[in-house]
């Protein structure tokens, strides 16, 4: 059973059955009641008053909902009651990254913003607002920066294509890549997009590390660690990119430290 890992357990009788709380599964697809039915199938019609794929996630919902209530009584009312999650997870918008369920928490448990390529900007204004939101008003004690293998954004990035918009959005990470081309010349396509994404991560961090609020933070002596990892959606496990850092000292030594482990690994292949 799923429950939060920070919420008491309400109901320990409650146990013997399967939790709600991460996904309902369909009645067509019990065999795979740890993932709900992909919505691949459900074609863009009219349905009354809504499209068919919308009145599915409605039913979806309220089904959710429905054994929420029958599992765990309490759960709706504790939520109402405000949120105190420990942790921040700035990741990728990619739909195949969902943090709560890739690492197996209940709603209340993440604070979560998500971009395209996870990327952290000192312009952003969007981030910038959830991070002190996240730091000054819920005081969580860890922020995660994930990025993902695989990753669209990190791709076009690499590439001398001009793709509209989005090219602004990407343009931290092109530099990225141009300051880094040097070690990622002569790899395996494959191989070399892999180490750019984890790149791509650590200057995020470095940057998230960098901002006023988190450094006020860690000089009012608030607890915050920042973690550096990548998502293998081929496995669905997380690499941990041993770039953590839980001070301002810390800051340029593990940012220096991590990319030249990522370069070592590359010479050393």
């Amino acid at each position: 059973m799923v429950y939060s890992i920070f919420r008491k357990k309400h109901h320990q009788s409650s146990l013997k059955a399967p939790s709600p709380i991460i996904s309902s599964p369909s009645p067509i697809n019990q065999e795979r009641s740890f993932l709900p039915t992909a919505l691949a199938d459900c074609k863009h019609e009219q349905h009354g008053t809504q499209t068919k794929l919308a009145s599915e996630l409605l039913r979806r919902n309220h089904n959710w909902a429905d054994q929420v209530m029958i599992h765990e009584p309490h759960f709706f009312n504790e939520c109402a009651k405000g949120q105190h999650p420990k942790i921040l997870w700035i990741g990728c918008a990619d739909s195949r990254v969902p943090p709560e369920q890739i690492v197996s928490c209940a709603p209340g448990d993440i604070f979560v913003h998500r971009n395209i390529a996870n990327v952290c900007l000192f312009s952003d204004l969007n981030s910038l607002s959830v991070i002190q939101y996240a730091v000054e008003v819920l005081k969580v004690e860890e922020i995660v920066v994930c990025g993902h293998y695989g990753c669209g954004g990190v791709k076009a990035a690499m590439e001398n294509h001009s793709y509209g918009l989005i090219d602004n959005w990407l343009t931290n990470v092109k530099s990225v890549y141009q300051s880094k081309k040097q070690w990622l010349d002569g790899l395996e396509q494959t191989e070399r997009e892999a180490l750019m994404i984890e790149f791509n991560v650590i200057n995020s961090l470095h940057i998230l590390c960098q901002t006023p609020v988190i450094q006020s933070a860690w000089s009012r002596g608030q607890l915050i660690t920042v973690h550096g990892w990548s998502y293998n959606i081929e496995n669905g496990r997380i690499c941990d990119l041993n770039a953590r850092v839980a001070s301002p000292d810390d800051v340029e030594k593990v940012y220096w430290e991590a990319f030249q482990t990522k370069i070592q690994c590359k010479v050393n292949r």
